[in-house]
């Protein structure tokens, strides 16, 4: 069993910055792809950014392009979500994932609101 645990979220005004992450357990973390996903109230989860196991290829969901960064440091067992310039629309339970498994972890809010 695949164990995550979220941290970094809080209350942001619009154009401020948050750094999110992610602490995995119970597997060979360097061998996994990590992802992270968010979830706005009343909508469905959506997938936001991916890094593979050796952190050179990314992936992000358009609206966060240019503003969002996933990195993860290997040694650490952990994957970071960079948010600068954030919008209202950014608001939203944020979580992270290992695609290749079943398990959630408890998630972070973040509010981005003037």
């Amino acid at each position: 069993q695949v164990q995550l645990v979220e941290s970094g979220g809080g209350l942001v005004q619009p154009g401020g910055s948050l750094r999110l992450s992610c602490v995995a357990s119970g597997l060979t973390f360097r061998s996994y792809a990590m992802s992270w996903y968010r979830q706005a109230p009343g909508k469905e989860r959506e997938l936001v950014a991916t890094i593979f196991g050796t952190g050179g290829t990314t992936n992000y969901l358009n609206s966060v392009k240019g503003r969002f960064t996933i990195s993860r440091d290997n040694a650490k067992n952990t994957v970071y979500l960079q948010m600068n310039s954030l919008k209202p629309e950014d608001t939203a339970v944020y979580y992270c994932k290992v695609p290749a498994y079943a398990d959630w972890g408890q998630g972070t809010q973040v509010t981005v609101s003037s």
